[in-house]
């Protein structure tokens, strides 16, 4: 009894080995309870959508772009030469002088009568003079006195000439020509000697003075075209040329100061706000990459092409120009290429992309072929139902 036993126990651990190695090898048990999981059915690539710009060519240019506040060249503060009372003002803020030009008179009364005095005896000390020199050529009198009357006749010549000049800065004059900036006196003011009455500014020079970075130095001329942009005129920017290079580099700041002129135009003013624009290089027909489709990994650049296959590939762009919306490749792209714009952040090399307006690819399957596939209507049966 006990014999049977063990035979039936030894039987039923064997059936149940050859159970398990069944369903190990390729029976019921081995098809996966969920779905997805070993070898189940492949899981679908899902087509990324983005945006794609179609690359062109056109003209490109090189260009710094600074900063900088416009200022006068010429531009002079008028002083009072002289403890006066303001008699008269001639001009006003904003008027237009020329070189020379009356600005203010001031009281000059003590002044002419000194003036005349000394005229007077000028005149006197040159007829002395006159009637020495006659008598000292005929001998009739001594060297001394006609040494004598010329020196009279210096000191009284010296003496018209300071109340000449004395009378003549109570009449204060423009030193150039230009236009009055600002009147720093009123009428019946007592001005002190060095006081400041006027500003005079020449508005044909006005410059902008921009500081460039010293690895830039090679690509500056004289002469060099300009634009200059001022927000408080428009977006139409103002013609300039470079008028001055520096021949030093400042050390605390390693840029070199640039004069551009500019010439004088409608709006412009001493103080105005203004980005400068040099150009430095032109290509013409150049390929034109958008900022927008540009990649920075690090120090590289990259941009995804989106290729027949309609996966993107990630390809470097080494920059040759760029300007604020645009770069010109050194090389490895063509005009007709297709560029992933917007959706590029998350993209991978060889992932596959959907273009805007493309259906959405079938299950397993990418490309072309699957966005057609993806856009055709299920078949149906005879009796108008779909099939299973």
């Amino acid at each position: 009894m006990m014999r049977s036993n063990w035979k039936a126990t030894v039987w039923l651990v064997a059936g149940l080995m050859l159970a398990g190695g069944c369903g190990r090898f390729g029976g019921a048990a081995d098809k996966p309870r969920v779905r997805g999981f070993g070898q189940g059915e492949a899981r679908q690539e899902e087509a990324v959508p983005v945006e794609v710009v179609t690359l062109s060519r056109g003209p490109i240019e090189a260009m710094l772009r600074l900063s900088s506040n416009l200022e006068a060249e010429r531009a002079v503060t008028v002083y009072a030469q002289a403890p006066r009372l303001v008699r008269r003002l001639l001009v006003e803020e904003g008027d237009a002088v020329t070189k020379g030009q009356l600005l203010v008179r001031l009281q000059d009364d003590e002044q002419r009568l000194a003036l005349k005095k000394a005229e007077s005896r000028y005149r006197q000390a040159k007829e002395e003079f006159e009637r020495q020199q006659k008598l000292y050529e005929q001998q009739l009198v001594a060297e001394q006195v006609f040494i004598d009357a010329h020196h009279a006749l210096d000191q009284a010549r010296v003496a018209y000439d300071e109340a000449r000049q004395a009378l003549s800065y109570t009449e204060v004059r423009a030193p150039i020509a230009g236009i009055v900036t600002e009147r720093l006196v009123n009428l019946g003011d007592s001005v002190t000697i060095n006081q400041a009455l006027f500003r005079v500014v020449d508005f044909d020079s006005i410059v902008a003075r921009i500081y460039v970075p010293e690895k830039d130095l090679r690509r500056l001329a004289v002469g060099q075209p300009a634009r200059i942009f001022a927000t408080a005129l428009g977006e139409k920017p103002l013609a300039g040329k470079v008028l001055r290079i520096s021949p030093v580099v400042d050390p605390k700041t390693g840029t070199i100061k640039v004069t551009v002129a500019v010439p004088n135009q409608p709006g412009l003013r001493p103080g105005l706000f203004v980005d400068v624009e040099l150009v430095t290089d032109v290509h013409p027909d150049a390929i034109l990459i958008p900022k927008r489709a540009l990649v920075y990994d690090n120090d590289q650049v990259f941009a995804f092409r989106v290729g027949k296959d309609h996966r993107a590939h990630r390809t470097e762009v080494k920059i040759l120009l760029q300007t604020a919306d645009t770069v010109e490749p050194a090389g490895g792209f063509d005009e007709g290429d297709i560029l992933v714009v917007a959706g590029q952040a998350g993209l991978k090399d060889g992932t596959l992309v959907r273009l805007p307006g493309e259906p959405v690819p079938t299950p397993g399957a990418s490309g072309p072929e699957a966005a057609r596939k993806g856009s055709r209507r299920p078949s149906r049966g005879a009796a108008g139902r779909k099939r299973p």
